[in-house]
């Protein structure tokens, strides 16, 4: 458990001086035209700032309930990896989606913490959530569905500040290196497997097709 640690102090460290140093803030944020003229390092160091405690506390929070599900079934190294290839996708999906937009702006680890939940789910799909607002339990992979579905919402809306493409990002790649590092799955639960790619399949074909 102690990578999990690390990645929560990092955060914690890098986030209060994004707190208290603004130019420090400006300087490693992700942003479309810096990325785009050659400042690849925003893509990783955003991930590690965060607009406010709330939403600092809020992504660790979620982080620490779910990263004990990847360390118990793959190990500690392979949520390590699955924590920095979701970053990294959400990011790039960002950029993808959001290309023309020079000015466009993020931060926060929602992108990674959103790819071990959606990990999570994938190898434990039949564990049950609990929500603040819904006093009942909810299977996790209704949850994920859900959860990916209201993103491409939030994505055509645009209606909040909230980086529905990078979470979704992070989904897709908690996605990928859970299969990635326990195929066994398609063999195993291979409806579960379809049903957690069908909003993925969702947006591209949206994508592809100019609905979003």
């Amino acid at each position: 458990m102690i990578y999990a640690y690390i990645l929560i102090a990092i955060n914690v460290l890098v986030s209060s001086k994004g707190f208290n140093d603004l130019s420090f803030f400006d300087r490693y944020k992700f942003n479309i035209a810096s990325v785009r003229r050659g400042e690849q390092i925003r893509i990783l160091s955003s991930g590690f700032l965060h607009v406010d405690w709330s939403h600092l506390i809020f992504n660790m929070l979620t982080f620490y309930f779910f990263f004990n599900v990847i360390n118990r079934i793959l190990g500690e190294w392979q949520m390590v990896i699955i924590y920095f290839v979701s970053l990294i996708v959400g990011n790039l999906l960002t950029l993808l989606f959001h290309k023309n937009e020079p000015y466009y702006t993020a931060v926060g680890a929602s992108g990674a913490v959103t790819g071990i939940l959606y990990a999570a789910i994938l190898l434990q799909p039949g564990m049950s959530l609990y929500l603040f607002f819904i006093p009942i339990p909810i299977p996790a992979y209704l949850f994920g569905i859900g959860y990916l579905l209201y993103s491409i919402y939030g994505m055509k809306q645009r209606a909040d500040n909230i980086g529905h493409t990078a979470h979704f990002g992070g989904a897709i790649g908690g996605y990928a290196m859970a299969l990635f590092f326990a195929p066994q799955l398609i063999q195993q639960n291979l409806l579960m497997v379809i049903l957690l790619a069908i909003p993925i399949v969702i947006l591209f074909v949206m994508h592809k097709t100019g609905k979003l």
